[in-house]
């Protein structure tokens, strides 16, 4: 019987066993928040950009590509606000000696008495609220000195609006249209945790819309129903997914409307997702501290011109990978021996097929190398010989495989296989040349995660 039993703790020791994320510098004793992907996360991950760039790029025509440098000009973070307004409030307890975010205080724990929350106890004296900003600072050229301080982006997006008068110029597109752009950003955040969810380096996929005004509105309702879809086609359930709008009083100063795509992780109800109607405010900002015209002029009416309005769909590529391994996170008991499975999405799976021969000898492993050559020309493949073959078996479910081949004796009579069912645990015999066009067809098949029934 399948569970629904989930907690951050399996992920982060499943994470670990199999090789999709380690902690960072672990020789060293670890740097806070701070992680590897090993192969397997490598793969799935990259799977969650490649998917979110076909929605992007390959299923529209009205969204172009960006990849924007991590160290801008500092007056880029000047116009968009971040050097004066991007803070947090600080906090010291001088009891356990970490420090916490002063609107935070409820969800954090004090480091000497994990039992209570800062400032619940006499002995937790805590020192007045201070700005910090997130921002990470360093210096560019061969001396520290002043006009040499630079900030690792804090987002991507400001990239998207620096280029904006050279999307218009090269691309030949007008509103609506979008700038699309997958990269690293870095904030120097008071409190992380809860894995790779909150990290202090961590990777965003932000789409800049560019609007009309009068159709702002419009295309920030079409977002918020494409985004959605996103999540929901790649098999997270329903019932773990929902969109939240944000209340006037948490609205940011530039947004007429932003709501939240949250997903039901093991720490509750967390934001995936924010789309934004962040109106003209960036291209405004960048406008006057550039002294650039940074309007969109119709070239059969030049007096139709308008700072675009832009709807910002920004979301996060760990967070999206985290949900995915969550959500695809399951156990359940074969012949009287548990299973832990990962029930990704195959488009999302690491490996696709696994090639085992049933034993080392008798020209199995000579055949399997043969299927396993063909195969890894056309989806990810992974090879595997060692051990028994149940215990192959189970680790390709723990890696979320969708499929295993099986080559055995009857392989080299007939040359047929066995191609086994991650989810179902359906084997059927495939004939060995046609083994590569039955799987293309099933990626390419609608698939819904057996979690929902």
């Amino acid at each position: 019987m399948a569970t629904d039993v989930v907690t951050m703790d399996k992920i982060v020791s499943l994470c670990k066993r199999r090789g999709f994320v380690f902690p960072s510098s672990e020789i060293y004793g670890g740097l806070g928040s701070s992680y590897d992907y090993g192969h397997y996360g490598v793969l799935l991950k990259n799977n969650v950009k490649a998917q979110w760039w076909r929605a992007m790029l390959q299923e529209r025509d009205d969204i172009v590509a960006l990849d924007s440098a991590i160290i801008q000009h500092p007056t880029t973070w000047r116009a968009s606000g971040h050097l004066a307004g991007f803070t947090d409030p600080l906090i010291d307890c001088r009891t356990c000696k970490l420090r916490f975010r002063a609107d935070k205080l409820g969800e954090e724990q004090c480091g000497r008495k994990p039992s209570v929350h800062p400032g619940e106890h006499e002995a937790c004296s805590l020192t007045a609220a201070r700005d910090f900003n997130l921002m990470f600072e360093t210096t560019v050229g061969p001396v520290k000195e002043e006009g040499a301080t630079v900030y690792l982006r804090p987002e991507t997006a400001q990239g998207i609006f620096l280029n904006f008068k050279n999307y218009l110029q090269f691309s030949r597109k007008k509103p609506p249209f979008g700038i699309a752009q997958i990269g690293k950003s870095f904030r120097n955040e008071i409190t992380t945790g809860n894995f790779i969810f909150r990290t202090r380096e961590f990777e965003q996929m932000e789409m800049e819309f560019f609007v009309p005004p009068a159709d702002a509105e419009r295309w920030f309702e079409h977002w918020l129903e494409q985004r959605m879809n996103w999540y929901l086609e790649l098999g997270i359930r329903p019932d773990h997914l929902h969109l939240r709008a944000h209340d006037q009083d948490e609205l940011s100063h530039y947004s007429s409307a932003t709501s939240d795509i949250e997903y039901l992780f093991p720490i509750g109800w967390q934001e995936l997702e924010g789309i934004a109607n962040r109106g003209d405010f960036d291209l405004r900002q960048h406008a006057e501290h550039s002294g650039q015209k940074l309007e969109y002029v119709d070239t059969a009416d030049p007096s139709a011109r308008y700072l675009p309005y832009v709807i910002e769909p920004a979301a996060g590529a760990d967070r999206a990978t985290l949900a995915f391994l969550v959500d695809a996170y399951d156990e359940d008991e074969i012949g009287g021996e548990r299973r832990t499975v990962l029930r990704l999405h195959p488009l999302l799976s690491p490996v696709k097929v696994a090639v085992l021969p049933l034993v080392r000898k008798d020209g199995q492993p000579e055949l399997a190398g043969e299927v396993y050559r063909e195969l890894r020309h056309r989806v990810q493949a992974e090879y595997d010989d060692g051990g028994a073959i149940g215990r192959r078996y189970r680790r390709q479910d723990e890696i979320g495989t969708p499929w295993a081949v099986t080559i055995d004796h009857q392989s080299l009579e007939d040359r047929t296989v066995t191609l086994r069912d991650r989810d179902s645990l359906a084997q059927d015999r495939v004939a060995i040349d046609e083994l590569a066009g039955e799987i293309e067809a099933r990626l390419r098949a609608p698939w819904r995660s057996p979690k929902l029934g």
